[in-house]
């Protein structure tokens, strides 16, 4: 099949690592995939996106193709055009209009693009601003399309209702993402469907059993510094586990507005070189260091913030998991989907006495770690192997194919 895959910024920028399994796996299983970033901004931060930057195309927001493109298609489909500038009038606020109408050009631009390379399937990565594209492309090419829901996307609302009504089928990531989704949709979807983001599983795991009995405990948190990570959490945790002469070393993976708060905590309670930050690395690096197990133990101490945002299911977990090294969460979005089976320690959420607590048996228990490195591999390859989740995603946009030309 041809498919052409709307993201935000994929293959630009620090986010959206995760969709280069799915991408890669997809030319692997013989599909030919171009890539559209609405937004293509940022450099090429990780080393095995680049292959996939061959195949995208990047035009801007604001450039001469786009409006060429998006003047010549409004010319011709008219009435769509307007038909679908009225829907988008219907958002939910002034600003999710405001969004989805600065895209509105490149929407039409994609379309033309879809004609050109006859591609067979447009599929989205993201309800927002991208779904916005997707959806509208759709509709002018028409070339059927598929969605994948998030996160904070599904909170935000942009025209979810319509989106999940003309999509071929909606796919959330997570079981608690899809009973927000549904929750958001009602019976307006034709399909709303659970399938996992999935991650290519090594040939063997990592030996845990090399590291001298006394040394400390390290630990990664792979997540940017935002909010929802919880990362205030784990800093109270480790605080705790000083003061009970736990030894531990824990590395921030990651970037966000909450750096210098973090920082903060961590000189109050004199955490310097146990806690420190290691910025933004590619996936490419992280993976080989999760493969040359440099660190014991993984932790994602996300929560549910006020405004409602949570954690869907992190794919740095999984590519964790998959390494076999034992990883900690807590039982906020996803995460307890994930975890629940006893493939990793889950804890409360928010709760630093409960996190100190997980993290001091992995440091007091080579037995537990391997254990529940094991498990958690296990875990990925019955459920979340790229492979499979794959071979499921593109039997999906192929029926709707036969289904649209039948």
């Amino acid at each position: 099949m041809r498919l052409l895959y709307v993201t935000s910024s994929f293959p630009y920028g620090h986010g959206e690592g995760f969709l280069v399994a799915e991408l890669r796996e997809l030319e692997a299983q013989g599909h030919e995939v171009t890539i559209v970033p609405a937004y293509p901004r940022g450099a090429l931060v990780h080393d095995d996106a680049r292959a996939l930057a061959r195949r995208s195309r990047t035009t801007p927001l604001l450039s001469a193709a786009v409006a060429r493109g998006s003047l010549h298609l409004a010319r011709s489909e008219a009435a769509a055009t307007r038909r679908n500038l009225a829907a988008l009038s219907r958002s939910r606020t002034p600003l999710v209009f405001a969004k989805n109408a600065v895209v509105f050009p490149k929407a039409l631009w994609t379309a033309e693009l879809a004609r050109e390379l006859a591609v067979d399937h447009i599929h989205a990565h993201w309800a927002g601003t991208s779904g916005t594209i997707a959806m509208i492309a759709a509709d002018l090419s028409g070339v059927p399309w598929s969605l994948t829901v998030h996160r904070w996307d599904i909170r935000e609302d942009n025209l979810l209702r319509r989106k999940a009504a003309s999509a071929a089928f909606v796919r959330a990531i997570s079981s608690d993402g899809l009973a927000d989704l549904r929750h958001r949709v009602g019976d307006t979807a034709a399909t709303t469907v659970l399938i996992h983001m999935g991650v290519p599983v090594p040939p063997a795991p990592v030996d845990l059993a090399a590291r001298a009995a006394d040394e400390p405990l390290r630990i990664l948190v792979p997540a940017n510094l935002l909010e929802v990570k919880g990362h205030r959490h784990l800093v109270d945790a480790v605080s705790r586990l000083r003061t009970q002469g736990v030894g531990v070393t824990v590395e921030l993976a990651g970037q966000g507005p909450l750096r210098g708060q973090i920082e903060e905590q961590i000189a109050s309670y004199r955490l310097e070189g146990f806690v420190t930050f290691l910025g933004q690395l590619s996936h490419t690096t992280l993976l080989d260091r999760l493969a040359a197990g440099i660190w014991d133990a993984v932790v994602m101490p996300s929560i549910e913030t006020q405004t409602g945002e949570k954690e869907g299911i992190p794919v740095s977990l999984l590519e964790a998991m998959s390494y076999g090294i034992p990883v900690v969460g807590t039982s906020a979005g996803g995460v307890a989907e994930l975890l629940d089976d006893g493939s990793g320690l889950l804890v409360p959420p928010a709760d630093a006495p409960a996190l100190a607590e997980a993290l001091a048996s992995l440091a007091a228990d080579r037995t537990l770690r391997t254990r529940l490195g094991l498990a958690g591999r296990a875990r990925v390859e019955r459920d979340f192997a790229s492979q499979a989740v794959v071979r499921e995603l593109a039997g999906r946009f192929a029926a709707d194919v036969r289904r649209e030309r039948s």
